[in-house]
C-alpha cells in the first residue's frame, strides 16, 4: 500500500512539473514573439505600426487567454491613430480598440489601471480627430477615467 501511494506521488509530481515547464515555455515564447514584433518599431512608420498590429493579432490568436497581446494591439492601434488621425484605417482601428478593451475587462487577471489608461488614451485620440466636436463630448470621460 505504501509503495502504491509513493508511486502515485511520484507520478503526480512529474505531471505537475511537466505542466509547469510547458506553461513557462509558452510564456517565454509569447514574450519572444511580442519582443520581435515590437523591435520592428524602432523607427515607427504607418506601415510598420500596421504590420505590428497584424502580428500582435496573430500572437493573440495563439495565446487567447493572455492579456499582453491584447494590450499591445490596443496600444499600437492608438499610436497609429494619433500619428494618422484622418487615415482611412483609423476609424476601424479605434472600433477594434474599443472591442479589445472590452475583452480585457472580462479577463480576471487584467490590471484595471492598464484598462483605464487605454480607455483614456482612446478618448484623447477621439479628441485629436476632431477637437471642436469631440472635445466637449470626451473631455469629461477622459477626466473620469
Amino acid at each position: 500500500m505504501t509503495f502504491q501511494t509513493f508511486k502515485r506521488f511520484v507520478l503526480m509530481s512529474v505531471f505537475f512539473m511537466t505542466t509547469s515547464v510547458v506553461i513557462y515555455a509558452q510564456q517565454s515564447t509569447m514574450q519572444g514573439l511580442i519582443g520581435q514584433s515590437l523591435a520592428k518599431l524602432q523607427q515607427p512608420t504607418s506601415e510598420s505600426i500596421l504590420n505590428c498590429i497584424a502580428e500582435m493579432k496573430r500572437i493573440d490568436d495563439m495565446f487567447p487567454d493572455s492579456i499582453q497581446p491584447k494590450f499591445q494591439i490596443a496600444l499600437q492601434s492608438l499610436n497609429y491613430s494619433v500619428m494618422n488621425p484622418h487615415a482611412p484605417q483609423t476609424e476601424n482601428l479605434l472600433k477594434e480598440t474599443e472591442e479589445t478593451i472590452a475583452k480585457m475587462e472580462n479577463i480576471k487577471h487584467a490590471d484595471p489601471s492598464d484598462i483605464c489608461t487605454l480607455r483614456g488614451f482612446l478618448y484623447m485620440v477621439r479628441i485629436v480627430q476632431n477637437p471642436g466636436q469631440n472635445g466637449q463630448h470626451y473631455y469629461l470621460e477622459v477626466m473620469q477615467d
